[in-house]
């Protein structure tokens, strides 16, 4: 287990070097989900033989210039991105009870083949990525691999769980509320959500949840997430709209210092409280940054705490998740019926097909008007800090709990959700430990198309204060 904790870019540096091959580092990589996965069920497909045949042939091939990560295992979330002919479950009983199956490859799947990585299985996600807590009834409780009591987060918590402990570098990830930032920021990793219109939902949808929802990665290390993003930022001919392209790549962006930025910091919430542990982890990084040499100032947008957010964007998330269900339930032959879904899916579905056409074309556009007032701030400021969640990560079951697990959501789901409609990239920086010695993430939030920009003060970061040497426990 020698590599487990080299990041993507080490590990394409040793194939490139002639010193490790992808089948070693492939079956160096299956050897600790061996291990691993059994007691943090981070992956529940594996694919181990169909890598192994990829990895066995791409020994004998030249490196493309294009396939900066070539050889490095890696493995996709169980929703979104698909395989055609690979297990797609999304986290439900239905579709794994009927062993479906992935009719197309999607432009992702393709875009990350092209950089050479290695995928040998799919990832944990409660189901249809609808919770901050990876814990569906269809495939178990995913495990955090720094106290196996404590959630990974959601939706991305499988793939978060996988990097964290070291089974690989980097995997897949979505975000439509969250679901990279709180996954990376409960185990420890950078968790980069895209701009909207960065990476293509080709070629069957043009955006996911009203352009709410992007794909993206969790890895260790900036340089990482910056290579991921030069490699997935490749547009399907008709996307809806599509992020400028950068004028350099954001890997060799991302190695120059940033210069001296206005940066605000919001560490409290109109919403609710926020865990001492967390504050705190905000007013260090407010004090790395000012010694780095920028502008910090308690300031943030007006709207970031709008109490209407919530209501409207439960409209939108229903009225496209009771469509994906009858998408779904035309794949599988037949109707999803009430037994076919969690009871949080099942009302959210339900909630989607009572909603008119009006009710969500008024949502849609209270989102279009709430990004205009949020972008306003970013004519003054070029960054926004603030916690990512407003606790470390809580324990397994708290929020499953019929009767409380609703309000333990919005107790803990105060800063991320805003930039999923906004569009703006965001990123969680692994920086703190909790007194439990439990991660926790901050935010850091740039402009629209500002993803260069946060890589630059990611990495600054990182630099000044390296998270790479942690280990969690189920490493040790």
């Amino acid at each position: 287990m020698q590599n487990a904790m080299m990041d993507g870019v080490e590990l394409a540096g040793l194939i490139q070097e002639g010193k490790a091959s992808p089948i070693e580092l492939l079956e160096d990589a299956i050897s600790r989900a061996d291990a691993l996965n059994p007691q943090l069920n981070a992956i529940i497909h594996r694919l181990d033989e169909q890598a192994r045949d990829k990895s066995q042939q791409m020994g004998s091939l030249s490196i493309p210039e294009e396939a900066s990560l070539w050889g490095v295992p890696f493995l996709t979330k169980d929703l979104t991105v698909m395989t055609k002919g690979d297990p797609y479950h999304a986290g439900n009983s239905a579709l794994r009870n009927s062993d479906y199956r992935a009719g197309h490859t999607t432009h992702l799947a393709r875009m990350f083949d092209r950089l050479g990585l290695v995928n040998f299985g799919r990832t944990n996600t409660p189901e249809f990525g609808g919770s901050i807590t990876t814990e569906p009834a269809s495939h178990g409780a995913c495990r955090n691999p720094w106290d196996l009591d404590h959630s990974t987060g959601g939706s991305s918590g499988g793939s978060a769980a996988a990097v964290a402990a070291g089974i690989v570098p980097i995997a897949h990830a979505n975000d439509g509320g969250g679901s990279i930032r709180i996954p990376a920021s409960e185990c420890g990793l950078v968790g980069l959500k895209p701009s909207r219109g960065r990476v293509s939902f080709g070629p069957k949808i043009g955006e996911s949840w009203a352009g709410v929802a992007i794909d993206g990665v969790v890895t260790r290390t900036i340089r990482d997430s910056a290579r991921v993003l030069d490699g997935i930022s490749q547009p399907w001919p008709g996307d809806p709209y599509w992020a400028p392209t950068p004028t350099a790549p954001f890997e060799e962006t991302s190695s120059v210092p940033p210069n001296r930025l206005k940066i605000g910091v919001a560490a409290h919430s109109d919403w609710g409280p926020v865990h001492s542990d967390c504050v705190d982890a905000v007013e260090k990084t407010a004090l790395l940054l000012e010694d780095l040499g920028h502008a910090i100032e308690s300031d943030a947008p007006t709207g970031l705490f709008d109490d209407d957010l919530f209501e409207h964007f439960k409209i939108v998330i229903a009225a496209n998740e009771a469509h994906s269900v009858a998408k779904l339930g035309e794949a599988i032959g037949r109707a999803f019926g009430v037994d076919d879904m969690e009871a949080d899916t099942r009302a959210l579905v339900e909630l989607g097909r009572r909603s008119t056409a009006t009710d969500y074309l008024a949502s849609v556009e209270w989102f279009h008007l709430y990004a205009r007032k949020m972008a306003e701030w970013w004519n003054e400021f070029d960054v926004l800090l603030t916690p990512v969640i407003s606790e470390p990560p809580p324990k397994l079951g708290e929020l499953r709990d019929p009767k409380l697990g609703t309000k333990r959501l919005r107790e803990i789901l105060l800063f991320t959700a805003q930039f999923n409609i906004t569009g703006q990239p965001a990123i969680s920086l692994p920086l703190h430990m909790s007194s439990d010695g439990l991660p926790v993430g901050i935010q850091l939030v740039g402009p629209m198309h500002g993803e260069g920009l946060l890589l630059q003060l990611g990495n600054q970061l990182e630099l000044v204060a390296p998270w790479h040497h942690r280990r969690p426990a189920v490493c040790a």
